[in-house]
C-alpha cells in the first residue's frame, strides 16, 4: 500500500511529467496542468486565462481550426480543458493504442497555437453567451457575487470568465503575449494515467522544446475572508442562500479530517443538511456543502435553494444545524461519512482521468499521496477531532449572501441578522 502509485521525472530544460500505469485500462488520459489561473490576472486580463483555455482549440500552427477539431474527433476520446482561479488544464482521453499520436496533437496545442485573429473575434462573443449563461442561472450568479464578497478588491473575487470591459478590449497579440509569460517549463505539469508506459513517455516529451523563463508567479495573498450578510435582491422563483465559513488550503494535513467534517453536514443523503432541510422539512431540492480549497486560502460553504415563501424557515433551519453540529457529532455518524468517503476513494481508482486529475495535484505539493494512502489518514480520524476542527471552523464567522425576491429578502435578512 505505502509503495509510490505513480512515476517521476523532471526534464531538462523542461516540465515535471508523471504517469500512473494502469496496465488492465484500455485507455489513457492525458493532461497538460499550467500553472496560472484567474487569481494571476491584472484588471485589464480578467478571464484572460479563460480566453486562451477557448482558443487553444482553435488551431496550430500545423493545423487549422478545422483540420484540429477534425483530428481531435477522429482520435475518438474526449477532448476537454477548465481554467480554475490557480489552475488551468487541457487533457484528453483516448484508447491507449492512440495516445502517442494524442499527445503531439496535445502539445502542440499547448506549444504552438495559432491563435487568430478572426477566430478570437468570433470566440469571445460564446464567452460572452457563456456569461449569460450563468447569469441566468441563479446558483451560479448568486455564487459569483457571494466569491467577490468573500474576497473585496482581489483578483479571487473576480469570475474565472473575466469582464465583459476586460473582454471587449483583450486581441490576439495580448493573449499571445499571455501565453509567452506563463506557458512555459516551470509552470507546466504533463500527466498521464492507464495503459502507458513512463519512460516511453519522458521519450515522446523529450523531443520537444519547452519555453524557457525566470520569472516566478507572485501571487498576492487575500486578507481575511469578509463576513456578515449581503442581500442580493433577484426576482426568481427561488430564493439561493450561499453561506462561508474559514476553511483549509489545498496542501493541508487536515484534509482528512476537513473531508469528513463536510461529508457529515451535507456532502450526501445522509448529511445533516439533506436530512434536516429537505428530506424532514421539504425546504429545499437542492442542499449541500462543500470545500474550496487554493494555495493559500480556503472557504468552507453550504448552498442552498428554497420557495421565497419559505425560505426565513429554511434560513432559521440552516442557523440550527450549524450551531449544533460540532457538538453533536457521534461515532456512528463518523463511521459512516468514512465509509462513504472510502467508495468514493476506491471507486476512482477505476478511472483513469480520475487519476490523471489528481497527478495535477502535484503541483500544489512536494509528494503526492495515493487514494489508499488518504484512506488510511482517513480511517485514524477520531470524534474528538473532528468536532474540535469542526468547532473552530464555525466560531470563525460567516459570511451569508441571499439572492430573493423583495418581500423574502427582507424576511431572510430579518432572520439571520442578529447571529452575523
Amino acid at each position: 500500500m505505502n509503495k509510490p502509485f505513480y512515476q517521476e521525472t523532471r526534464l531538462p530544460d523542461g516540465p515535471l511529467v508523471l504517469s500512473c500505469a494502469m496496465p488492465e485500462a484500455q485507455s489513457v488520459a492525458l493532461g497538460v496542468f499550467v500553472d496560472v489561473g484567474s487569481r494571476d490576472e491584472a484588471t485589464a486580463q480578467a478571464g484572460m486565462s479563460h480566453a486562451l483555455e477557448h482558443m487553444l482549440f482553435k488551431g496550430t500552427k500545423r493545423m487549422d481550426v478545422h483540420a484540429l477539431a477534425e483530428k481531435l474527433d477522429e482520435l475518438g476520446g474526449n477532448a476537454n480543458a477548465f481554467t480554475s482561479r490557480e489552475r488551468t488544464c487541457f487533457h484528453l482521453h483516448v484508447l491507449h493504442e492512440h495516445w502517442q499520436e494524442s499527445l503531439a496533437v496535445l502539445m502542440d496545442m499547448v506549444l504552438e497555437p495559432a491563435l487568430p485573429a478572426d477566430e478570437w473575434q468570433r470566440e469571445r462573443e460564446v464567452i460572452y453567451a457563456e456569461m449569460a449563461m450563468v447569469d441566468d442561472t441563479p446558483e451560479e450568479w448568486v455564487m459569483d457575487q457571494h466569491v467577490e464578497a468573500l474576497f473585496p478588491d482581489h483578483a479571487l473575487g473576480r469570475p474565472v470568465l473575466g469582464t465583459h470591459q476586460a473582454l471587449s478590449e483583450m486581441n490576439a497579440d495580448a493573449l499571445r503575449n499571455y501565453l509567452q509569460q506563463h506557458y512555459s517549463d516551470g509552470r507546466l505539469l504533463i500527466a498521464a494515467a492507464g495503459r502507458i508506459d513512463h519512460g516511453e513517455l519522458v521519450d515522446a516529451l523529450s523531443a520537444l522544446s519547452f519555453p524557457q523563463t525566470d520569472r516566478a508567479l507572485d501571487r498576492l495573498p487575500p486578507a481575511t475572508l469578509a463576513r456578515g450578510l449581503q442581500p442580493l435582491e433577484r426576482d426568481g422563483e427561488q430564493a439561493q442562500m450561499v453561506l462561508s465559513y474559514p476553511g483549509i488550503t489545498v496542501a493541508s494535513d487536515e484534509r482528512p479530517v476537513a473531508w469528513l467534517a463536510n461529508q457529515m453536514l451535507g456532502g450526501g443523503m445522509s448529511s445533516r443538511l439533506f436530512r434536516e432541510v429537505r428530506e424532514k422539512r421539504g425546504l429545499a431540492y437542492s442542499i449541500g456543502s462543500h470545500l474550496s480549497m487554493l494555495s493559500d486560502t480556503g472557504v468552507w460553504s453550504v448552498t442552498c435553494g428554497s420557495e421565497p415563501s419559505r425560505a426565513d424557515e429554511c434560513a432559521a433551519v440552516l442557523q440550527d444545524v450549524l450551531g449544533g453540529f460540532a457538538a453533536d457529532i457521534g461515532a456512528e455518524e463518523l463511521e459512516r461519512a468514512k465509509r462513504q468517503l472510502e467508495v468514493q476513494f476506491r471507486m476512482g481508482l477505476d478511472s483513469v482521468e480520475g487519476q490523471m486529475l489528481h497527478l495535477g495535484g502535484r503541483q500544489d505539493e512536494a509528494v503526492l499521496l495515493s487514494p489508499l494512502q488518504w484512506l488510511e489518514k482517513i480511517r485514524s480520524v477520531d470524534v474528538e477531532t473532528v468536532r474540535s476542527w469542526s468547532q473552530q471552523k464555525l466560531q470563525q464567522g460567516k459570511l451569508w449572501s441571499i439572492a430573493a425576491p423583495e418581500c423574502a429578502l427582507t424576511q431572510v435578512c430579518d432572520r439571520i441578522g442578529p447571529s452575523c
